[in-house]
């Protein structure tokens, strides 16, 4: 296995057929399973070995019994061995989703496990917060570059009057600093700074300085140089450790890694930070539903302690310290976006591949298409909120 294959996540052996090359034929014996798969999905008008683009085309009924046995985490795992495909995966899990048929496939026991350990247990505390930035974030910044933008943003683009990623990522960067009102010689803190990609822009555009904290040794020490010579300061720090005013705060597609557990913590230090009469720009993926539980394949594989926040979650954890002014759902661009980085990724990957091994690439495009497959089924969101301490006086009003 290359050097980025696959940690031990515990997954079956790879059986490494091409399932680009699998029959697509209706010969399967029709096991109980298999029967049982089959009925669901005509649910979602996607047929087993079909000649549609979203049609599943399967290798043998093992995949059927997997995903009975294991819901999600058995559906992906098998998508990596190379068991079944999709010519178009991202319309597979649109028709999927939109169906629910992810809330019938989920084992009983096994979900209420992975609920329990979610609901229970603080998984993003200060000592395990580090792992999603070594699991996730330092793959390497070679990888990031060839799927993002040029400036390497990795949240959702805005698409409004956009025609391609570049341009939909300047929007949305824009939109920010348009939201928050930023002028030259403000300070302005970014929590969960990636890249450095709005701070960049900011300081680019807007004449701003910023401090970025972020838990990836990576990102910090190659943004640090994709924005030298600008006023740019990033720290390699939790951000439970912060302690000092701004200006202004910008946190974009960091939230969804602080967990249910530590959300009014996260705005108490917002808060502390906060200059009064500054605003606070909070952009993070949400769920629909308060007490539905973190995709077991996407936490294990993509996201490590992932939580995504529902809007009654945040009205409670900013309760006595924010009020919000605006809020603004983008959702639906994430599918545009996630898109084009797949497309990016597929093009890149004759480079990659002396990288990356074969199952590396079939997660990677798995986490993609699923991806977008979910904000096109509607079934995940995207919120950008605007709070203020105090309340804006006389109202705040969003930028047109």
């Amino acid at each position: 296995m290359s050097q980025h294959g696959l940690r031990d996540h515990g997954s079956v052996p790879q059986r490494g057929a091409d399932p680009r090359q699998l029959s697509t034929s209706q010969d399967l014996h029709d096991s109980s399973a298999l029967a049982i798969i089959r009925e669901m999905l005509d649910k979602a008008d996607v047929r087993i070995n079909g000649d549609r683009p979203w049609d599943m085309l399967m290798r043998d009924e093992s995949v059927a019994e997997r995903v009975l046995a294991y819901g999600s985490l058995g559906l992906g795992e098998s998508y990596m061995d190379g068991d079944w495909h999709a010519e178009r995966l991202d319309e597979f899990f649109t028709r999927v989703l939109a169906a629910r048929l992810d809330r019938e496939v989920e084992h009983p026991i096994r979900l209420a496990i992975h609920a329990i350990r979610h609901r229970l247990f603080n998984l993003q505390n200060m000592r395990r917060a580090w792992q999603v930035g070594e699991a996730h974030y330092d793959l390497g910044n070679g990888f990031y570059e060839k799927m993002l933008d040029r400036r390497m943003t990795y949240t959702c683009g805005y698409w409004a009057q956009a025609s391609d990623l570049e341009s939909a990522q300047e929007a949305k960067l824009d939109m920010i600093c348009r939201k928050l009102d930023l002028k030259p010689g403000q300070r302005v803190l970014d929590i969960g700074c990636g890249w450095g990609s709005f701070m960049r822009f900011a300081a680019e555009h807007y004449g701003v300085a910023c401090v970025g904290v972020t838990i990836s040794k990576e990102q910090a020490a190659h943004g640090q140089k994709l924005c030298e010579g600008l006023p740019v300061e990033f720290r390699l720090m939790d951000y439970r450790e912060l302690d000092e005013k701004f200006d202004h705060i910008a946190s974009v597609g960091m939230f969804e890694h602080v967990g249910h557990k530590n959300h009014h913590t996260y705005f108490q230090v917002a808060r502390r930070c906060l200059k009064d009469g500054g605003l606070f720009l909070l952009h993070t993926i949400g769920k629909n539903r308060r007490h539905s539980t973190p995709d077991p394949w996407i936490d294990r594989y993509i996201f490590p302690n992932g939580d995504l926040p529902s809007l009654d979650q945040i009205a409670e954890a900013v309760e006595d310290q924010f009020i919000i002014e605006d809020l603004h759902n983008i959702g639906a661009d994430y599918d545009r976006t996630l898109m084009a980085w797949n497309e990016n990724f597929q093009a890149a990957w004759p480079e990659l591949s002396g990288q990356f091994d074969g199952r590396f690439k079939r997660m990677w495009e798995y986490y993609l298409q699923a991806c977008a497959g979910a904000f096109r089924a509607r079934t995940i969101q995207v919120w950008q909120l605007v709070l203020s301490p105090d309340g804006v006086p006389g109202g705040y009003r969003r930028p047109l």
